[in-house]
C-alpha cells in the first residue's frame, strides 16, 4: 500500500526508536516518504565508518584508531539522488557510498565498529547535525533519548520478542538462509538485554516518546497510526490540510 502523500513541515523532527524487528526501519521509511522527509538510517552512518577503515587498511580491532578516523571523516546522508532502488544517499568525504557499505565485508565488522565509544560519540554529533536540519525521520535504539532529544515527535516501537523473532526468522528464510527460530529467539533476548544495559545510549523509551506496540498489526496500520500522531503534532502544513 502506498500511502497518501502529505506535506509536513519543513523542520519537523520525528523520533522513531525501538527493539531490533520492531518494525522502525521499514516504518520510519514510509513515513518519510509520505511527508516527503528525509529518513536517516543511523546505521548507515556506522557502515560508512566501516568501510572508511577497511580501505585505509587500518585494523578494525584497533579502537583507538577506527576511533579517530571516526572523528575525522565527513559523512552526510541526502535525500536520494538516484532512482536505484536506494532510499537515501550516504556520501563519505564527498563521495556516494549508497552501495558500498552494504558489502559483506562491512557486513562482518560494523557490529565492532558501532560499539565503540569514540565512534558512537562522532556519529551522534553528526546525526544531531543532520537531523537538527528538520525535514528528517530518524530511526535508531537511541534517538529520542540521546541523538534527537528536541524530537517533535517521539515514537517507541515494540513488539512481544516472540513476534520479533518470527519476523527475523522469516526474513532470513526469505534470503534462502538456514535457521532455527529456537535460536533466533534466544539470540534476540540476548539481544534485548545488552541492549538495555548497555552504559553507553542503552536503549529506553524517552518519557514523553508515544509507546506503539506493533505485535500482530500490518505495517499499512502503523504506518497511519504514525501519520494521524504527525497531524495531531501539528507536523503538517496547514495549506496540505485543506
Amino acid at each position: 500500500m502506498k500511502e497518501a502523500p502529505v506535506k509536513g513541515n519543513p523542520k519537523g523532527m520525528i523520533a522513531i526508536d525501538g527493539p531490533a524487528s520492531s518494525g522502525k526501519t521499514t516504518v520510519a521509511q514510509r513515513v518519510a516518504r509520505a511527508l516527503g522527509y528525509l529518513f536517516l538510517d543511523t546505521g548507515a552512518m556506522y557502515r560508512a565508518v566501516t568501510l572508511a577503515a577497511l580501505r585505509l587498511g587500518i585494523d578494525i580491532e584497533d579502537e583507538d584508531a577506527v576511533s579517530n578516523l571516526a572523528g575525522q571523516l565527513k559523512i552526510d546522508i541526502r535525500p536520494p539522488s538516484q532512482s536505484d532502488g536506494r532510499h537515501y544517499d550516504v556520501l563519505l568525504d564527498g563521495r556516494d557510498v549508497t552501495w558500498a557499505i552494504r558489502q559483506p565485508e562491512v557486513d562482518a565488522n560494523v557490529s565492532r565498529v558501532s560499539a565503540y565509544a569514540g565512534v558512537r560519540r562522532a556519529m551522534t554529533q553528526r546525526q544531531r547535525e543532520i537531523g537538527l536540519r528538520g525535514g528528517v525521520v530518524m530511526a535508531g535504539r537511541d534517538i529520542g533519548t540521546v541523538v534527537l532529544p528536541e524530537a517533535d515527535l517521539k515514537i517507541y516501537l515494540d513488539a512481544s520478542v516472540e513476534e520479533r523473532a518470527k519476523r527475523r526468522y522469516g526474513e532470513l528464510k526469505a534470503r534462502g538462509e538456514e535457521v532455527e527460530y529456537a535460536e533466533i529467539l534466544r539470540s534476540m533476548k540476548r539481544r534485548d538485554q545488552v541492549d538495555s544495559t548497555r552504559q553507553l545510549a542503552p536503549l529506553r523509551r524517552a518519557p514523553e516518546a508515544v509507546y506503539l506496540d506493533t505485535t500482530g498489526k500490518p505495517i499499512d496500520q502503523v504506518v497511519e497510526e504514525i501519520l494521524e500522531l504527525v497531524r495531531r503534532a501539528g507536523l503538517v502544513e496547514e495549506a496540505a490540510e485543506g
